[in-house]
């Protein structure tokens, strides 16, 4: 790009947060970035650090403008994953270079795009209603939203309730599009269930089975029996929930003993038509089965990671709908698919949901992002909070 040409505001502020190598959990300067371009503008910001045993310490930004009620916020997070092999990168992946048209580097879809497109619309709309407005603009920023999620956006909320602190609606910045900017707003997400099954026998001589229990044709009569089970059909607003094995492990590498136990991992994504104690109570019944029909001896520990949710259709997702279709003429599908982010703790305190740019390159080496859709996702968000606070 031509040194000489100008780059708009919101492009401006994501370079300058993309060149904070803030790799989870380290900030590096990604939250100084941001809260200065806050305080520009009269916005209150709060750094909060937390730590937990065996955790490393994670920087945090709350910040608001205005003190009443209602307080629209915007929710998400200045860490990014690891570059990866930066040899394979056409551009360093910290430095935020432009190239036709697009924005490159690590952050730029994932989502420190989005950041900056946050505290740009929210400097457009003070300054164009000169702060004259009942109600207040907040953003919460984690850095540990790529990481364990401990230390941040719950700790984050949880600080907030002490405070006194009340949010009533909120967006979450993920990259919520497929291939296309305005194509899809989530306004749920699954829950993740994830299981460690041990199965244990008796070790010994594999010319002496008799003598032995081969923990690893139970193991693998419990997955089958796992894997075959129909936990749904799916609902108006989810996908089917579906159970997947991600490693099963034995770690004998003597091919004449019968090992003593043999394990499997697996995760359940599941929709509203489960809980996590319903989905544990379900997994037990199966497994329950299996060791009785086999006399077969097992364990199972369950880490519950998160439950779905779901932000009924209404006014909240109409207005952001709406405001998608005025600056794109796309109207975005309401859609619950992926994975989990944040929203799953936001969900507790207020209405949420998410919309951000397109998520094809997120995670990937040389990630990026098209200018033109930094610029028209600030310009929805400016639209958004226009039509949330002239509602009230």
């Amino acid at each position: 790009m031509d040194k000489n040409t100008e780059i708009s505001d919101v492009v401006a502020l994501t370079q300058a947060l993309m060149r904070c190598a803030s790799v989870t959990p380290a900030d590096a300067g990604a939250l100084d970035v941001l809260q200065a371009a806050l305080e520009e503008i009269g916005f209150t910001c709060h750094r909060l650090t937390f730590s937990e045993a065996g955790t490393a310490d994670v920087e945090n930004l709350y910040a608001r403008f205005g003190t009443s009620a209602p307080n629209f916020c915007f929710a998400g997070h200045t860490d990014v994953v690891p570059a990866g092999d930066k040899d394979a990168w056409s551009v360093d992946p910290f430095n935020g270079t432009i190239r036709d048209g697009m924005i490159l580097g690590r952050g730029a879809a994932d989502m420190k795009a989005a950041v900056a497109a946050f505290a740009v619309a929210a400097k457009r709309f003070v300054t164009e209603i000169r702060g004259n407005f009942n109600g207040s603009i907040s953003l919460l920023i984690t850095g540990d939203e790529e990481g364990p999620a401990i230390n941040g956006t719950r700790k984050v909320l949880d600080w907030m309730s002490e405070k006194g602190e009340v949010i009533d609606h909120c967006i979450v910045g993920e990259p919520t599009n497929p291939s296309e900017l305005g194509e899809m707003v989530k306004i749920g997400r699954r829950g993740s269930f994830t299981g460690y099954l041990t199965v244990t026998g008796t070790e010994g001589h594999v010319a002496y089975p008799h003598l032995a229990d081969n923990p690893v044709p139970h193991l693998a009569a419990m997955v089958t029996a796992l894997d075959s089970y129909v936990l749904d059909e799916g609902t108006e607003h989810f996908q089917p929930s579906n159970l997947e094995f991600t490693t099963i492990d034995v770690g004998n590498a003597a091919t004449n003993v019968i090992p003593r136990t043999a394990q499997a991992t697996f995760n359940i994504r599941f929709n509203t038509e489960h809980t996590l104690d319903s989905l544990e109570d379900t997994v037990r019944d199966i497994l329950d089965k299996v060791a009785i029909e086999r006399n077969c001896h097992y364990s199972l520990d369950c880490r519950k990671n998160s439950a779905p949710f779901l932000t009924p259709e209404g006014e909240f997702s109409a207005l952001i709908s709406t405001a998608i279709e005025k600056r794109l003429g796309i109207k975005p599908v309401l859609s619950t698919t992926g994975g989990t982010s944040d929203a799953r703790f936001i969900k507790d305190f207020c209405p949420v949901a998410e919309f951000g740019l397109i998520s094809q390159t997120m995670h990937k080496i040389d990630e990026r992002a098209s200018l033109a859709d930094i610029e028209a996702l600030a310009d929805i968000y400016t639209d958004i909070l226009k039509s949330y606070f002239q509602k009230r």
